[in-house]
């Protein structure tokens, strides 16, 4: 096998959250690109159906499952539903999260906490159990990919949500957990900590508060923001048996901002 084989993932199902736009969007294209069938679950609109209809043009099947996972009943129910329509899942990319709101922390409500953190943190756990569970029971090992941030480790300056840092740091650190305990089941459970990615919400972040944008975009040694596209050979290495050593990982990818 040549080493670009082993980035291959022909007959291999992934299950990709908040994949209609964005980021999830770029990761699923790209493992549909080499050989991936893929299971799409997001919040309904015509993004999530034109997304399907280009993974369908690769040559690839796609489910669609419409729902917003924040809700952790959502999740699980989605999850189960997924894994018994479209199983086995080899392949798992929790991606749906984000800041949203942009709260000082003495004047963050609990709902908006309890609510955010589910969006961030518990839509990944509930995930991974029940995918998880389904990857052990099949015995063919998986992988298990959690879109972190590199405000896991770096706290943003100038904007407030920090429901935002202590989720995503909950996520490394949920990671490596898992990376433990399912490795004698040969799966594996890395995350990706991404930096500041031109994605539809900082888009609108440019328009409303361009200065928390400039900023950011001033402290990335490589002088740019990254593009959405950027991400999916990076799931691609997680996701394929050229990544089959590697577990517990958070890698970031912020253009030097976490140096």
């Amino acid at each position: 096998m040549s080493v670009l084989d082993r980035f291959r993932l022909d007959g291999r199902r992934a299950l990709v959250t908040g994949s209609s736009r964005g980021l999830g969007r770029e990761i699923a294209l790209a493992l549909a690109d080499v050989g991936a069938d893929i299971v799409l679950v997001a919040r309904p609109s015509d993004d999530l159906d034109a997304t399907a209809d280009d993974i369908r043009a690769m040559g690839r099947t796609v489910w669609t499952y419409p729902a917003d996972i924040a809700e952790p009943e959502i999740a699980e129910a989605v999850s189960t539903r997924a894994l018994a329509e479209a199983g086995p899942i080899d392949i798992l990319v929790n991606n749906v999260g984000g800041r949203r709101e942009n709260v000082k922390i003495e004047e963050q409500t609990l709902e908006s906490w309890r609510r955010l953190m589910d969006l961030n943190l518990t839509a990944a756990v509930t995930c991974t159990r029940v995918i998880g569970a389904g990857m052990i029971a099949a015995g063919r090992g998986g992988r298990v990919i959690n879109i972190a941030s590199s405000n896991a480790s770096r706290v943003g300056r100038g904007i407030g949500g920090r429901h935002y840092e202590t989720a995503k740091a909950a996520i490394v650190q949920f990671t490596r957990a898992a990376a433990v305990d399912w490795a004698p089941h040969a799966i594996t459970v890395n995350a990706i900590c991404p930096g500041l990615f031109m994605t539809a919400p900082n888009q609108r972040w440019l328009r409303e508060k361009p200065e928390i944008i400039e900023a950011a975009v001033g402290n990335i040694p490589l002088g740019r923001a990254g593009d959405p596209e950027d991400i999916g050979p990076l799931a691609v290495y997680l996701a394929s048996d050229a990544s089959r050593f590697m577990t517990g990982a958070a890698i970031a990818i912020d253009g030097g901002t976490t140096c």
